[in-house]
């Protein structure tokens, strides 16, 4: 949705905040006093009060008109469509007024100059008119431009409102599927099938920032996180406190990424906080993405680009920082030691990441490869390279 001047954030005010609260500082009575004395003066005659105060209306009438157009066309020249349309008519305006510097012009207006009318009209009917079918060639194309961009804009919104609509219809199935009458998980080894395939299906009909709202469905609602099961009909157990235990050993999540994330575009999306629960985000592209908060043990990670991204109390292995070592296959993960439970991150880039933590960047610098240390904030001076021994 375009929103007009008066409703665009605070902040395009700040700069000229003053100018633009002139209209509502101004008192009005200058106005009617102006306006009263341009009509004494129209019904007097008298020239002197009718220019005096047409000059100072006309003034206090431009304070109280220009801040709101300003504003207004300040929010239109912050468009892509106006500014190439401006420096369209710039480029032309440079081209003519260069051939002009460079005397181009000149034959022609000698011309015009010499009173030849046969030649005036021949150049009339043979330049001027091609010039004119130029013009009227890049006015239709202008108009075609703006035509195909407001076409854009409609299907771009188009379909956001498409996705929106597939992302709660996925939602309240998710929440029925796994759901009892009581409101309390029911997930049977079907269902979980089922969520999974839903899940899998879903990511694939989104973009980026779709499958960031999704995931951060997901795991807040601890469907992402493995939950402590019973040993006779695999239902989770709660806490006790109105939740559900979590058992990252030998617990079951109802729904598990698996790769459903591999090589997807998720730069510059929302995913504080998610458990990705060794999710396979191997050729993911990360960049600019805020990860904060976000648990990244014993996720694939080959190969993936992080640059930039917030990386502030992210988790990336369980354990002791000096003895943890990333995850693999036939390995039980050992949650006290780290063995087993930091992410796989050989060959990620992590240029100009923000907020990595002494102890992220030592694990990062000794299990991501000699390739990747170099694009580590901070350097991996004095930190053994593991994972090329």
């Amino acid at each position: 949705m375009t929103l007009l001047p008066e409703d665009a954030p605070r902040s395009r005010l700040k700069l000229y905040w003053p100018f633009a609260r002139l209209p509502e500082l101004l008192p009005i009575w200058p106005l009617l006093l102006g306006s009263g004395a341009i009509l004494l003066g129209l019904l007097t005659g008298w020239r002197w009060l009718l220019a005096i105060a047409s000059i100072t209306t006309a003034a206090i009438a431009g304070l109280h008109l220009l801040p709101p157009l300003i504003q207004r066309w300040k929010h239109r020249f912050d468009r892509p469509e106006t500014r190439q349309t401006i420096a369209l008519i710039g480029l032309l305006l440079a081209v003519i007024g260069l051939s002009v510097v460079l005397g181009l012009w000149q034959p022609l207006i000698s011309v015009y100059t010499s009173g030849n009318w046969d030649a005036i009209g021949a150049i009339g009917e043979g330049i001027i008119g091609a010039f004119g079918q130029i013009l009227l060639a890049l006015v239709a194309l202008i108009i075609a431009w703006r035509q195909y961009s407001i076409d854009k804009r409609l299907t771009t919104q188009q379909n956001q409102i498409t996705q929106a609509q597939t992302i709660d219809s996925f939602i309240q199935g998710i929440s029925d599927l796994i759901s009892d009458e009581e409101g309390l998980l029911e997930d049977w080894p079907l269902e979980r099938m089922l969520a999974e395939g839903r899940t899998a299906a879903v990511f694939s009909s989104v973009d980026g920032q779709g499958k960031a709202k999704i995931l951060r469905f997901l795991s807040h609602a601890r469907l992402l996180t493995p939950l402590k099961r019973d040993h006779r009909l695999g239902r989770a157990i709660l806490d006790g406190s109105g939740g559900y235990a979590e058992d990252r050993i030998e617990g079951i999540p109802v729904i598990q990424l698996l790769a459903m994330l591999a090589g997807s575009n998720l730069q510059a999306t929302d995913l504080r906080s998610i458990d990705f629960n060794r999710a396979d985000l191997q050729s993911a592209d990360l960049q600019e993405a805020d990860l904060s908060q976000a648990n990244l043990a014993g996720c694939n990670l080959t190969g993936s680009r992080l640059s930039e991204a917030n990386l502030a109390q992210t988790r990336w292995f369980y354990g002791h920082w000096e003895t943890a070592t990333p995850a693999q296959p036939n390995l039980t993960p050992d949650y006290e030691t780290g063995i087993g439970t930091g992410a796989i991150v050989e060959d990620v880039d992590f240029s100009e990441v923000q907020s990595l933590s002494p102890e992220a960047r030592y694990y990062c610098c000794s299990w991501c490869g000699s390739r990747s240390r170099s694009t580590i904030p901070g350097g991996c001076k004095g930190i053994p390279n593991r994972l090329d021994r």
